[in-house]
């Protein structure tokens, strides 16, 4: 079972079932939708997936008709994406879990429209907190 929360605690939920189909995606809508270089998404049933608290506030983006972003209406944190040709599941961004996770990325998806400054094999320094350098 996965836990997880939207960044002001608001929305929770729970998916009692496995994640499949994870990917890193680098297309301009999740780089948009995420403000980030990419978006880690899986899919999940949709009928392992529950709203634990706060439903009253999600709510929902369509940016093609049938295709549902549905946020948390006070942070904005992506819940889960659904389609309505494919109503047995739901994508999920794997970064509102707060459960670790036995299932791994399979690939890099849409890197031909990766962001520029995107370095897929950079041997950047790691870090457990902050770059030393940040005061």
């Amino acid at each position: 079972m996965y836990l997880g929360k939207c960044l002001c605690g608001v929305v929770t939920l729970q998916i009692t079932g496995e994640i499949t189909d994870i990917i890193h995606c680098h297309c301009s809508l999740c780089r948009k939708n995420s403000g980030t270089a990419f978006a880690t998404n899986g899919f999940i049933n949709a009928s392992d997936f529950n709203i634990t608290s706060g439903t009253d506030n999600l709510s929902t983006f369509s940016f093609k008709p049938g295709r549902n972003r549905h946020f948390c209406s006070s942070c904005g944190s992506p819940v889960y994406s659904s389609n309505e040709q494919d109503p047995s599941r739901y994508r999920i961004r794997l970064g509102i879990l707060e459960s670790e996770i036995a299932e791994r990325p399979i690939s890099h998806n849409f890197v031909s429209s990766k962001a520029n400054w995107e370095d897929l094999d950079a041997k950047l320094p790691r870090y457990d907190a902050f770059e030393p350098s940040r005061k």
